[in-house]
């Protein structure tokens, strides 16, 4: 039978951050009257002690693990060891104490970062195994999928429930805009309002602009999280996507076009290509038919139609977006 999470305690790691407001406005939307969520300032996740305690304060019936450290390509290269060691003490500690607690259920956020660097396109589940990832976000991938192993073990061992999904590459409002640890999609909006207000024409971008994303809305993601959460016992790996694939190239010219800093038409002159610079993993492209059959769900919001809405965010809280950072 589905978990009905209006009647759980639930507690979301990473709540505060982009995709967690957005994954606890929803809960709450659906009845949840008590959704809590651990602040770093009170609860460092990557150590066990504040992890059990954790769990002593909050008495979670599910814990949703969304938090995660995490960042573009520049911030992966720089941070290798911190965000392999950082994202399994989480899930380690995470895992160990859902399982000593007795919780209900517990779901893992996963990365398509996990994926073989040569994975053949549109992503099937179960290639995860077919390769090594991409080199230089691997170590964080690798945590990731090895929660799934965890859970996967736990729940033929010891009975925890699990659900595991596995999100592209999210955007939307609220997104990390900061220029050293962003993804793409907020950086490029940034770099290209930023360039405007200075009157320039042209902004600079990492590698050639050939490889290949797909994105995903966060309000999208966050509902095929929470499903998940509802309807899933097992941690099989699903994925969370929108369908659809774009060269970087066409998404940077595209934001250009839409921040207003050419004119349509000579987006591609407003950009100065870096080919010294990683292009990243060459393609990515999800087969979202697991996430159809298990969950129901599909992407619902236009890829055009959510690049405005985050673009208008980001142009209306500069003051709000700035502090974050």
């Amino acid at each position: 039978m589905p978990t009905d999470l209006a009647e759980k305690r639930v507690v979301v790691t990473g709540g505060a951050g982009f995709l967690g407001q957005v994954v606890c406005d929803k809960l709450r939307g659906r009845g949840c009257r008590e959704v809590l969520v651990p602040r770093r300032q009170d609860y460092d996740l990557t150590r066990e002690e504040a992890v059990a305690r954790m769990y002593a304060d909050m008495r979670p019936d599910v814990v949703l693990h969304l938090a995660a450290e995490v960042g573009g390509i520049g911030a992966n290269r720089a941070n290798p060891g911190r965000y392999f060691s950082a994202n399994m003490a989480m899930a380690l500690h995470l895992i160990e104490h859902a399982r000593r607690n007795e919780i209900d259920k517990f779901l893992q956020v996963g990365t398509i970062c996990a994926y073989p660097k040569f994975t053949p396109v549109p992503f099937k589940e179960e290639d995860l195994w077919n390769g090594y990832p991409e080199e230089t976000n691997a170590p964080y991938g690798i945590a990731k999928k090895a929660a799934m192993v965890m859970l996967d073990g736990y729940r033929r061992q010891y009975g925890l429930r699990s659900a595991y999904v596995l999100p592209v590459n999210l955007y939307g409002p609220r997104d990390n805009f900061n220029l050293e640890t962003s993804h793409v999609i907020p950086a490029l909006i940034r770099k290209c309002i930023e360039a405007k207000e200075r009157g320039e024409r042209q902004i600079e971008c990492w590698g050639t602009g050939s490889a290949s994303r797909e994105f995903l809305y966060v309000d999208d993601a966050a509902e095929g999280i929470i499903r998940a959460a509802e309807v899933m016992d097992d941690p099989v790996p699903i994925n969370l996507g929108a369908g659809f694939e774009i060269t970087i190239r066409s998404l940077a010219e595209l934001i250009v076009r839409l921040t207003g800093l050419a004119e349509p038409g000579h987006e591609a002159q407003a950009i100065r290509w870096d080919p010294s610079k990683p292009d990243g993993q060459p393609r990515r492209c999800l087969d979202t038919t697991r996430a159809k059959e298990l969950l129901g769900w599909e992407a619902r919001v236009p890829f055009e139609e959510g690049l405005r809405r985050t673009i208008d965010w980001f142009a209306q809280h500069r003051t709000d977006a700035n502090a974050r950072l």
